[in-house]
This record gives C-alpha cells, structure tokens and sequence, in this order.
C-alpha cells in the first residue's frame, strides 16, 4: 500500500466516518419513503449512499495513488447521485424543503472533505511518480 495510508485504516479516514454518518441519515430517512419506493427510490438512495463509503474504503485499499483517486472520484460520483435522489425524493414530496436542506448541507460536507482528499492524492502522487 502507499506510504501515506500504509500506517491507517480506511475507517480511520475523517472523509469516511463523515460519508458513514451521511450513510446513516439515508439509511433513517428511507424507513419514511411509501413501501412502493423499495425497489424504486428507496433502493437507489441507499445504494448510492452506501456506494459513497465503499469506494473510498476500495480505494483506500489500492497500491497506487492513481488507484486510490480513481475511486474517490467515483465516490464522489455517487455522492452527486444521492443528492439527485434527494431531489427526486422532494419532488414526490417524500421530504419537505427543511430535511433536503438539512441533507444537501451533509453532502456538502462530505464532498468539501472529500474533494480535500482527492486534492491530497493527487498532490501525493505526483510527488511520488515511482509509486503509480
């Protein structure tokens, strides 16, 4: 594994335990979609929600920075995707104005830290040409 994440686990990782929380908010919120959204809405927020967390976690998992940055933009992917199903959720009116506000504030939150850490890999890879 590179040297900057050989000493830690993903679980260790800020940009992790934020995007687990925001995971954790779906997982609540879902629970209040109409039982026809299981394999609708319900299914995708939680999937994409979930996938937010996993790609870093593989990522993090990864020998090279190049690796490891692919699938935190890939996370970021997917956080982008839970917000549009956020959306659509406000637009079945599923959630009101006030918890989309609150849940777009969270993956804001999720994507400053994470674009933080994309900027991370990138600056560390490029000064470490021999790891990729």
């Amino acid at each position: 594994m590179s040297g900057a994440n050989s000493h830690q686990r993903f679980t260790d990782l800020n940009v992790w335990k934020v995007s687990r929380a925001f995971k954790l908010q779906i997982y609540e919120l879902v629970k209040l979609f109409p039982p026809e959204e299981k394999y609708g809405l319900t299914s995708q927020l939680v999937r994409s929600a979930r996938s937010v967390c996993s790609n870093i976690s593989e990522g993090h998992g990864r020998f090279t920075y190049k690796d490891q940055l692919h699938f935190c933009i890939q996370s970021r992917g997917s956080l982008s995707e839970s917000l549009n199903h956020l959306i659509d959720a406000y637009d079945c009116k599923y959630i009101d104005s006030d918890t989309l506000k609150k849940l777009e504030e969270a993956v804001t939150n999720v994507e400053k830290l994470l674009n933080g850490y994309i900027s991370f890999l990138r600056n560390t890879g490029s000064n470490n040409k021999s790891n990729e």
